[in-house]
């Protein structure tokens, strides 16, 4: 393991926990790199996570067909949102479950219903506002266009232009010399609009025929869209010795990709199990959650329920499956900034290559108690992972998770954790290079209880 030489040491757990092998290490992250580069929408991270499951013995199941209570993996997809669960022989129906939850959209610029705009010889794309990207780091990109064309015969396609295709261009400092005194400051709907070409007669129509086109689909068989914007540069090392990742979406498709790892590694390993492991890839986070994709829609509590009926269970069995869960919401927090140190807490610095994190917010903006603290911590002792500890600056608000709803919603007991990161929200993020396994295995510890 290569790790920073100031990386905080574990956190020990009471009792002693028998450590196991790891299962992953550096390769793993080449694989998150991959994953990265072929999800640019929560469809494609979905579709890409299902075809690892897929490999691991998972089978699909539809929510309109009945569930039988057989043993194995299975998993249910819904637009942007998977959740896996892996039955073993023999589990009982009031067997609980361990919960590995993750989201798989990220900020971005979203087409708007009439896409073809334009002005003064350029042709453009109106685009709104999804989530709370840091909008500078998307002027001067070359992107592409990905997400989910839904046609005319009731089926799906999804697309992806992954070239450059569309640019933000930025004003020139000679038009605006106010910025370097006064910083950057962009007006959402008149200054985030890409151009993507040149010419006059723009017309209603043009973007979804293109894409028609790069599909060979028929003119008129897209009937609805959701697209969205998406760098085309690559994931990278970085750095002297490439000890860090840079790379899109990591917040949150990071999580996704570990827990996916970790699940396929659980139902392939043999061992036995005393749980039922999940994972629950939600859309719709970074707005809040509320959609029937999101976390605070009923997918999860249908899928778990749905779970303990098949298995001959009752309304008894699914309050003891419950009572008996534990959920640990996976997302990305913030490793101390070294321009900015002085917005984090004075106490919690977590550092790149470090472990894992683990959340704490006493008003629960972050669903971790003592209790589940000791959970994650039996976990990393375990798997042999170093883990941190982050706390919001008392006088910085605090974010969140899908965590307290998590909690809220299905009462089951819910523990944030996450990989640090610098530049959260921006079109390309950055991490430890060793951070993405240090977290897969600490879940893969986790699931197996």
């Amino acid at each position: 393991m290569s790790t920073s030489p100031h990386a905080p040491a574990a956190a020990a757990p009471p009792g002693n926990a028998s450590r196991a092998p790891r299962a992953f290490g550096r390769s793993h992250t080449d694989d998150l790199m991959s994953f990265l580069a072929a999800s640019p929408s929560p469809y494609h991270a979905v579709a890409n996570a299902a075809e690892r499951l897929e490999k691991a013995g998972f089978r699909q199941v539809a929510e309109t067909d009945a569930w039988d209570g057989t043993s194995g993996g299975k998993y249910v997809l819904r637009g942007g949102a998977i959740v896996a669960w892996y039955v073993p022989e023999g589990a009982d129906p009031h067997t609980p479950f361990r919960i590995v939850g993750a989201h798989t959209d990220s900020p971005n610029l979203r087409v708007k219903p009439r896409p073809d705009t334009g002005a003064h010889g350029w042709r453009q794309i109106a685009v709104e506002i999804y989530g709370g990207p840091l909008l500078n780091s998307w002027l001067d990109r070359d992107l592409g266009l990905s997400g989910r064309l839904s046609l005319r015969d009731g089926s799906t396609r999804l697309v992806n232009v992954d070239r450059p295709l569309l640019r933000v261009p930025q004003l020139a400092i000679h038009l605006d010399r106010s910025v370097s005194a006064e910083g950057l400051k962009l007006d959402k709907q008149r200054h985030l609009q890409p151009v993507w070409g040149l010419g006059d007669d723009v017309r209603d129509g043009d973007l979804i025929a293109f894409l028609e086109q790069e599909l060979g689909l028929a003119s008129g068989d897209v009937t609805g869209w959701d697209l969205m914007t998406h760098s085309v540069e690559p994931p990278a090392y970085l750095g002297r010795d490439k000890d860090l990742v840079a790379g899109p979406r990591m917040d949150n498709l990071l999580s996704v990709h570990s827990a996916t790892a970790a699940l396929a590694a659980v139902a392939t390993s043999g061992a036995a199990l005393s749980y039922i492991p999940v994972l629950a890839a939600f859309d719709h986070e970074e707005n809040g959650s509320q959609s029937d994709t999101g976390a605070d829609g009923p997918l999860l509590g249908s899928v778990l329920e749905r779970s303990v009926f098949a298995r001959g269970g009752s309304y008894e069995d699914r309050a003891r499956a419950f009572a008996g869960t534990v959920c640990l919401s996976s997302d990305t927090g913030h490793a101390v900034h070294p321009n900015y140190a002085e917005r984090h807490d004075p106490t919690h610095h977590p550092r790149a290559n470090g472990g894992p994190i683990l959340k704490v917010n006493v008003n629960n903006r972050y669903a971790t108690d003592g209790s589940g603290r000791a959970i994650f911590a039996a976990a990393c002792e375990k798997a042999d992972v170093p883990f941190q500890s982050f706390v919001s600056n008392n006088a910085m608000p605090c974010g969140t998770t899908i965590g307290p709803i998590t909690a809220a919603r299905h009462g089951i007991k819910t523990v944030d954790i996450g990989a640090a990161i610098l530049s959260m929200h921006s079109v390309r993020e950055l991490c430890g290079a060793d951070d993405p396994f240090l977290l897969a295995n600490a879940l893969v510890a986790f699931l197996e209880g």
